[in-house]
């Protein structure tokens, strides 16, 4: 959503729509309802230029940042491209349920935060002196924008191919609770490895 020309942070933003209402006017197809299930990581990253407002250092070895790129293993498939990266932005989430319609989420990647003893999740933002919870719309505003951040607790086991809900760490059900809770968006599927067997179906995200 943040590459769509539109509504994502122009002029760092892609040629084509990437929104999920694209699929009607690149397809030809007549707007009917739709399901719409939100993929996102268990943290946030971005690739190329524009702003980010949970970005960290994620250069440097021995920080958290350089955990979610090297674990994550952050580089684009085709051109080798290192993404940046940073805490979850429920804040920015929301601004993409809002504009998508999204009607579940798939989070992925969950396992990566493996081993991080306190996460911090974004519920918002402090711009020019105000506080707000949705990501504002333009690049020069997203700029400005300091994050808000909750602390949580880590987790030390490992949620690696772990496929039954129940099964994860306590700290692990709540730092999800707690992404459905501030983006009001329900999630349906959790991803625990790049392996497609190793998944948590909560709902049926098709499901009428």
């Amino acid at each position: 959503m943040m590459l769509d020309g539109q509504f994502g942070t122009y002029p760092y933003t892609v040629a084509n729509n990437t929104l999920a209402t694209s699929l009607f006017s690149s397809l030809g197809i007549p707007e009917t309802p739709l399901n719409v299930l939100g993929l996102v990581k268990a943290y946030t990253t971005r690739v190329g230029g524009g702003p980010f407002p949970t970005e960290l250092d994620w250069e440097v070895p021995g920080t958290v940042g350089y955990h979610l790129s090297t674990v994550g293993a952050e580089k684009g498939v085709t051109t080798g491209r290192s993404r940046r990266c940073g805490w979850f932005d429920a804040a920015l989430l929301k601004r993409s349920a809002q504009v998508n319609g999204l009607s579940g989420l798939c989070i992925t990647k969950l396992d990566v935060l493996d081993g991080i003893s306190t996460l911090k999740l974004c519920t918002g933002y402090e711009l020019d002196g105000a506080v707000t919870d949705i990501l504002p719309m333009g690049a020069e505003e997203i700029a400005r924008c300091q994050p808000i951040y909750e602390d949580m607790p880590g987790w030390t086991q490992s949620t690696v191919g772990v496929t039954d809900y129940a099964a994860l760490p306590p700290a692990a059900q709540r730092y999800l609770q707690r992404i459905e809770e501030v983006t009001g968006v329900p999630i349906h599927m959790v991803s625990t490895s790049p392996d497609r067997d190793h998944t948590i179906l909560l709902r049926n995200p098709y499901a009428a």
